[in-house]
């Protein structure tokens, strides 16, 4: 029997790919240690978007001369690059949005409105990103429903101890959880969760912007409900997400978006809905952005998604080490086997924006603030942390540097 050698990543060789990287700031080569807010891009990914536009660009499934048909065939080709991207068992439970935002939006609007109402427990976590956390707060409000978090333990991960309690308080009906935090980089266990939500009745939406370009996605071994993710995360341009939801929970619910594109029939007495996908994606669509999401899927997967993710775990145990023996140092997150390429950190007396400020001196780019998590930094008692963030095309050299510079910053700051 064969043995599958897994891929190896070569991050020296992939960073000719990434045109930004080749530039100097302050003097300086750009050490680019923010992948977690946006990735760069690869030629290839701009190459396909380029070339359609150059020899494809018309609006699609609307017209049946060359251009109309070569443009709905790319942004449909795209759609099934997603579709299997994260394993959906159709291409229609696929549906385009503008950001992983817009998606989660999606699900919060078109059936959270419908389906709420006094007596019902919406949850999410102490982890969550504003865009999964804020929704179903507003929803939540406006529907009479009880919101709540699932706490954090001292070491950053979710307290599932306290999911009894949370089934107590009413009739739990939504569960939304990110998979990998996108400010401590904690992977959560997702699974372990849609079981639970299920066995209450509710649904599991997963926010997966900050997992789908790091890791291996499969909505069926999940068993979440929804899935949301963007392309800017994974090598792809910004302006296209993408959700992905279950055919029958799609079919029921009410369109988000209403317009042109997502209808079956207009008259004046009354309209109706496009089967699926089109009835949530009304209007134009980002079609060339679908397109370069497509190219991007494939530039991730010719790497490989478990190489990446081997590649980011050697990186960030790397980092946990160097960055640990900087003095007033404090790391924030679990240990380096239970979370994704991200290190969270202060320095003692320095604020995470002047850390940020003596780091760009040296060309190294990280990012500082509270990472759309005001939640999460309420619970470490801070206001805000300094993150540096890891992808493909990170090297080792590029933490060296991280690690020196913080050292300046102890020098300024004393």
């Amino acid at each position: 029997m064969a043995v599958e050698t897994p891929l190896k990543l070569d991050a020296h060789a992939l960073r000719a790919d990434f045109p930004i990287l080749a530039q100097e700031i302050n003097g300086k080569p750009l050490a680019y240690l923010d992948s977690a807010v946006t990735a760069q891009k690869p030629r290839q990914m701009l190459e396909a978007m380029t070339s359609f536009y150059e020899t494809s660009y018309a609006n699609v499934h609307r017209g049946v001369y060359a251009l109309a048909e070569r443009a709905t065939e790319a942004f449909e080709g795209a759609r099934e690059k997603v579709a299997r991207f994260v394993n959906a068992p159709s291409s229609r439970e696929i549906v385009f949005t503008r950001n992983a935002t817009e998606a989660l939006n999606l699900v919060a609007y078109a059936w959270g409105f419908s389906n709420l109402g006094p007596g019902d427990v919406v949850v999410v976590t102490e982890l969550e990103h504003h865009s999964n956390f804020v929704p179903w707060q507003y929803v939540a409000k406006k529907r009479g429903a009880e919101f709540r978090m699932i706490p954090l333990t001292e070491s950053g991960e979710l307290d599932l101890g306290a999911l009894d309690g949370l089934a107590r308080e009413g009739q739990v009906k939504v569960v939304a959880t990110n998979l990998v935090s996108n400010a401590l980089g904690t992977i959560n266990p997702v699974e372990r969760l849609a079981a639970w939500a299920h066995e209450q009745g509710a649904i599991m939406v997963a926010d997966a912007a900050q997992a789908a370009p790091h890791r291996k996605i499969d909505v069926q071994a999940l068993g979440c409900d929804f899935l949301a993710f963007s392309a800017h995360k994974l090598c792809g341009p910004s302006g296209v997400g993408a959700l992905w939801g279950r055919r029958e929970l799609l079919e029921a619910m009410e369109p988000f978006n209403l317009g042109g594109h997502m209808i079956r029939k207009v008259q004046f007495e009354e309209t109706t809905w496009g089967d699926l996908p089109h009835k949530f994606e009304a209007g134009t669509a980002p079609i060339a952005e679908a397109v370069g999401f497509g190219a991007a899927i494939d530039y991730v997967s010719a790497a490989g998604l478990e190489a990446i993710e081997q590649h980011e775990h050697e990186l960030l145990a790397y980092a946990l080490e160097k960055i640990g023996d900087v003095p007033g140092i404090q790391l924030y997150g679990p240990s380096a086997d239970r979370r994704a390429g991200i290190v969270s950190f202060n320095m003692e007396g320095v604020h995470p924006h002047d850390v940020a400020q003596v780091l760009d001196w040296e060309g190294v780019a990280i990012r500082a603030g509270h990472h759309c998590c005001q939640p999460l930094m309420q619970r470490l008692g801070v206001a805000a942390t300094n993150r540096a963030s890891f992808y493909l095309y990170t090297v080792p050299e590029e933490i060296d540097r991280l690690a020196e510079g913080l050292l300046r910053v102890r020098k300024v700051f004393g």
